[in-house]
């Protein structure tokens, strides 16, 4: 297996969100679907708009683009197995491509099932294409109404290694 460094291609992940040491890569899935944005209110300027993320919607493919299963709200990854796993944001950069969403490292914040996301520790997205909200903004006559932008990004999926938890 290449180091978890130059995974996915080739691709050099940065330093902001490599995964702690002790973790092995479980899983590569490539990312296929829409980001979904809402016009919403500004928290700080109430009477400004802005499209927020509501949630992505995509399937997951393996490396011979087979359905692995679906990443949704939450964010949520879930396998055929049936099995689940909720990422919590830990930090993100940008992406290499302006008009792409960030690079992100997510540590798993809860697991459903007994298949493979059971064992994911920890989640980077990478080699992100498209997904960013509409540069020209929103207002009040867009005020709920939903779009959903496409895009394309590879999930890494890691776990413990095994050697890591032997006790002594």
């Amino acid at each position: 297996m290449q180091p978890a460094q130059y995974i996915a291609n080739a691709t050099v992940i940065p330093d902001r969100i490599k995964v702690p040491n002790g973790q092995q890569l479980l899983l590569q899935a490539s990312a296929k679907g829409s980001q979904i944005y809402v016009c919403q209110e500004k928290s700080a300027s109430p009477a400004q708009y802005e499209w927020r993320l509501k949630a992505p919607d995509a399937v997951l493919l393996n490396e011979q683009g087979q359905d692995l299963g679906k990443h949704y709200a939450g964010p949520t990854w879930e396998a055929k197995d049936g099995s689940k796993v909720v990422g919590k944001l830990k930090s993100q950069v940008n992406a290499p491509q302006a008009d792409a969403i960030p690079w992100l490292l997510l540590q798993a914040q809860s697991h459903e099932g007994n298949g493979i996301f059971r064992q994911v520790n920890w989640i980077q997205r990478i080699n992100t294409v498209g997904g960013k909200a509409p540069a020209q903004g929103c207002d009040k006559s867009s005020k709920n109404q939903e779009i959903r932008v496409k895009y394309t990004a590879d999930y890494l999926f890691y776990k413990y290694k095994t050697a890591a938890t032997t006790l002594r």
